[in-house]
């Protein structure tokens, strides 16, 4: 993988953006089979041409996916949900850094609760079955990186995105969000927004890797400078490095009726 240079002009950018995403159109001849047809749905949702047949079909597996979705995580407990990017192997400081995090959290006796793929959705799902905790993953079908991984209790799938993220927004009590590209900006971007909007919480938002996060402490003050963002809205998040630090934030945020049901795991030996 290319390294990007310190300061890239915008038509470098530019054309970094096109040379990559030239044959994104050509998703259902890079996927094995039987999967393509699910893996496309979300894609065809944002796509195709609309009827009102057709988006009443959809509706239907929308709600049954919602459905799904509640079914079998309506008893799930205190949950606290990790973010991060998919492409950390195991030999990877941050991947180690998020096993500490989920290992974390099941002793202090939360559920883990992760996209349930790879990288660091794996590490921490791992922590938390090491420890002897509950490990929980919501998977989505994507053509390339996501693919379940080995260390959850339960297992559920989606096809939708969006359906995937309310399922994993509704039913934590704090998210840890650990280095990771587009996909985790978006979570912690839409986890920020619905605590600013009062939609949920407010629940903490612990950004693990102060080096990693530095930029964005960055360009979250040149918003404030724009005028875009208030002051007080800066500290959205409460960035640290220590697994032991994030774990304790979230438990010292817990309304002192929630954290009585807390069951911390007792050491193992």
């Amino acid at each position: 993988m290319k390294k990007a240079p310190r300061r890239w002009s915008i038509e470098a950018w530019e054309h970094s953006w096109q040379t990559h995403w030239r044959k994104a159109g050509r998703i259902s001849y890079e996927l094995r089979q039987p999967k393509v047809q699910a893996a496309l749905r979300e894609h065809r949702f944002l796509m195709e041409q609309r009827s009102p047949q057709r988006e009443r079909r959809r509706l239907k597996r929308i709600l049954d996916e919602f459905e799904r979705g509640f079914q079998r995580l309506h008893k799930l407990g205190m949950a606290v949900t990790v973010f991060g990017s998919a492409r950390f192997k195991p030999d990877h400081p941050y991947y180690e850094l998020a096993r500490r995090v989920g290992s974390k959290l099941a002793r202090a006796g939360f559920t883990v609760l992760t996209g349930g793929g790879p990288g660091i959705m794996e590490a921490a799902n791992r922590g938390a079955h090491e420890a002897g905790g509950p490990s929980y993953g919501l998977n989505i079908i994507l053509p390339h990186e996501q693919k379940p991984n080995p260390y959850v209790d339960e297992y559920i799938e989606f096809n939708y995105f969006f359906v995937r993220k309310v399922m994993l927004v509704k039913y934590s009590c704090a998210f840890i969000i650990m280095p990771g590209g587009l996909g985790t900006l978006d979570e912690l971007f839409e986890a920020a927004t619905l605590v600013q909007c009062q939609k949920i919480g407010p629940f903490p938002l612990i950004l693990v890797g102060r080096n990693f996060w530095k930029g964005l402490r960055d360009y979250a003050a040149f918003l404030v400078d724009q005028g875009v963002f208030t002051l007080e809205e800066i500290g959205f998040a409460r960035i640290v490095d220590s697994p032991r630090r994030a774990v304790e934030s979230v438990v010292r945020s817990l309304p002192p009726a929630l954290k009585r049901q807390l069951k911390p795991l007792k050491p193992k030996g």
